[in-house]
């Protein structure tokens, strides 16, 4: 006997921002929502309870506790992230394939899963592909699950490819100088555009998605919801934090002196040469509402709760 419309959707990285994001949306929709965490008794997972999820224990190196984790589920919203303590490694991937794997064998009908804007032939048409500035390893491994996805036979599968995230910009973050102070120190040139997405809005479209496994079957969807360079970026939070905030113009070795990490200096600058494709208006055709940029800053800046 299939799945009914009234399972639950098995929500993995909910403690985190897309997850979490995710397993509100779908909360506020009256989705029955399955949330997949390492440790139950954990903050996160404890507000997850609060707000209505059954937790479940599961982890993405062991498929069994995947598997387990699975069943009766009428889809999987899954989410992976780099190793940041060996970003050449394929922690990723194997993350990646354990999920795919289990929920197939579970016989979960429907799979959406979130990727990163550009990744696949998009990338691989940019100037300099293949550098070691292109961040080859990054990209190939999303695009890596994303062929996963497709081709594991799931009744539906949707793929999301949100933007730079305006979340990037609650400190402590690594856009602004030593995380916390209110200087932005970044490689992006001024003049840079960025394609912005909140994570509401991430959490948004794959609740329709789930709503309407038909209709989103086969979408990859290029998500974002505002386009605005550096310097308007800066504006924008100088508006919000209440203090000038100013598009800094610097090279590498400036950056690097006044204390950048040397880790983002490779995507930064390629930030400055390849664009996201994605644009407010995909998402607008698939009826979906985006959030601008002053409205996301206005709502999450400058609060002590906004960084939690």
């Amino acid at each position: 006997m299939g799945v009914t419309a009234s399972a639950p959707v098995l929500v993995t990285g909910a403690t985190g921002r897309q997850g979490g994001a995710v397993a509100r949306a779908l909360l506020a929709r009256g989705a029955p929502v399955r949330a997949l965490v390492r440790d139950p008794e954990a903050a996160g997972a404890r507000a997850l309870r609060k707000l209505g999820a059954t937790l479940v224990r599961g982890d993405l190196d062991e498929p069994a506790s995947l598997e387990a984790a699975c069943a009766g589920a009428r889809g999987v919203f899954s989410v992976q992230t780099p190793n940041l303590k060996n970003p050449e490694g394929d922690d990723e991937r194997r993350h990646g394939k354990n999920l795919v794997e289990a929920a197939r064998a579970a016989g979960v009908p429907q799979f959406v899963h979130t990727s990163v804007s550009g990744s696949g032939e998009y990338q691989r048409r940019q100037p300099g592909w293949g550098s070691p500035a292109s961040g080859v390893h990054y990209f190939e491994s999303k695009e890596y699950t994303e062929k996963l996805v497709r081709s594991a036979g799931f009744r539906s599968f949707t793929l999301l490819k949100p933007a730079f995230f305006m979340e990037n910009f609650v400190r402590p973050s690594f856009l602004f100088a030593n995380w916390v102070e209110p200087r932005l120190l970044t490689l992006l040139a001024p003049d840079t555009v960025l394609s912005l997405i909140a994570m509401q809005d991430v959490g948004a479209a794959a609740a329709a998605a789930f709503t309407d496994p038909v209709a989103w079957n086969g979408v990859e969807l290029e998500l974002a919801g505002d386009r605005l360079s550096l310097r308007e970026i800066a504006a924008v939070l100088s508006e919000a934090l209440g203090t000038p905030i100013e598009a800094p113009s610097l090279t590498a070795e400036e950056a690097l002196a006044q204390g950048l990490a040397p880790v983002f200096v490779v995507s930064q600058q390629r930030m400055n040469v390849v664009d996201s494709p994605a644009r407010p208006e995909h998402a607008h055709a698939r009826g979906l509402a985006t959030t601008d940029f002053r409205t996301w800053a206005k709502a999450h800046l400058g609060r002590p709760e906004a960084a939690k």
